[in-house]
């Protein structure tokens, strides 16, 4: 029964209630919906201030913004005329490599300092001061160190995300429950089986993660890597484009870098669950 002056609930206020509960769920179609909204938001308020035939139609000049059809028109020059595929195939090249160099050395650090203490105190300092670290100044700094060639570009990134993934694993190896190493003590097990046999695979999957962010946050370097000396690479395709245009290739080129980084996820999200079949099971 309703209270006596109180209105029964309305199905709409039911469907808003339902909609904006705190940590409620939602269905995959609505997921899809509420995602689309800021995309089209963003296309449509694009096209409004980006439409007219004439520069004085337009609220915004196309030197500064063009209209999301020119931008799409122009794909055709940046394929062919720019050679895209072969700077796709360098920036990726670029980012592997330096994110292999900072895996070779952030994972087995990060396992040792998450691991021992004394070793955590030797490299703390350095873990702290590289959360601090302002990653665009390591561009001049490695230019006067390696000069112009790719032995900078791949130190940049191996750099940049070094600096995140060490923590990470640190952070990973401390995530593993006492119990674990207390069972192994009872078995009798050594120092150096208890970091093998327990710490380490127990943290893998989240260490796996960890890498898994890491890759893409060197996606998001990649302009500044190749920003010098670049004869190849995304970064180098929109410092020639904002030089001598056009610029709608500007926007494209952001646009496949995103679309990289977000493909790289999910190959390694999909080589995760065949890594990890446990994780898939818990869900």
């Amino acid at each position: 029964m309703t209270p006596r002056g109180a209105s029964a609930p309305r199905r709409g206020g039911r469907r808003y209630s339902a909609a904006f509960t705190i940590r409620g769920t939602l269905s995959t179609p609505a997921t899809i919906l509420l995602g689309l909204v800021p995309v089209v938001g963003t296309l449509l308020l694009w096209w409004a201030i980006t439409a007219g035939e004439t520069v004085e139609s337009r609220i915004i000049s196309p030197v500064i913004l063009p209209s999301p059809v020119e931008v799409a028109v122009s794909f055709k020059s940046l394929w062919f005329e720019r050679a895209l595929t072969w700077s796709v195939l360098y920036s990726t090249g670029r980012v592997l490599a330096g994110f292999g160099l900072a895996a070779l050395i952030a994972v087995p650090l990060g396992i040792l300092m998450g691991s021992f203490t004394s070793v955590r105190a030797m490299f703390n300092p350095v873990a702290v001061a590289g959360g601090y670290l302002p990653i665009a100044a390591l561009v001049p700094l490695t230019l006067s160190w390696f000069g112009v060639d790719e032995t900078q570009k791949v130190v940049f990134l191996a750099i940049g995300c070094f600096v995140f993934l060490l923590p990470l694993v640190v952070q990973a190896v401390d995530n593993v429950d006492d119990t674990y190493l207390k069972t192994a003590w009872t078995l009798g097990a050594t120092r150096g089986q208890a970091v093998r046999k327990v710490l380490i695979p127990i943290a893998a999957s989240s260490i796996y993660d960890a890498m898994r962010l890491v890759i893409g946050i060197g996606w998001t370097y990649i302009i500044l890597a190749e920003i010098v000396a670049a004869e190849r690479g995304l970064g180098n395709l929109i410092i020639i484009s904002q030089r001598r245009g056009p610029r709608e290739h500007i926007y494209l080129v952001l646009l496949v870098i995103v679309l990289l980084a977000f493909a790289t996820d999910k190959l390694l999200e999909l080589l995760g669950r065949w890594l990890f079949p446990h994780r898939r099971a818990r869900r």
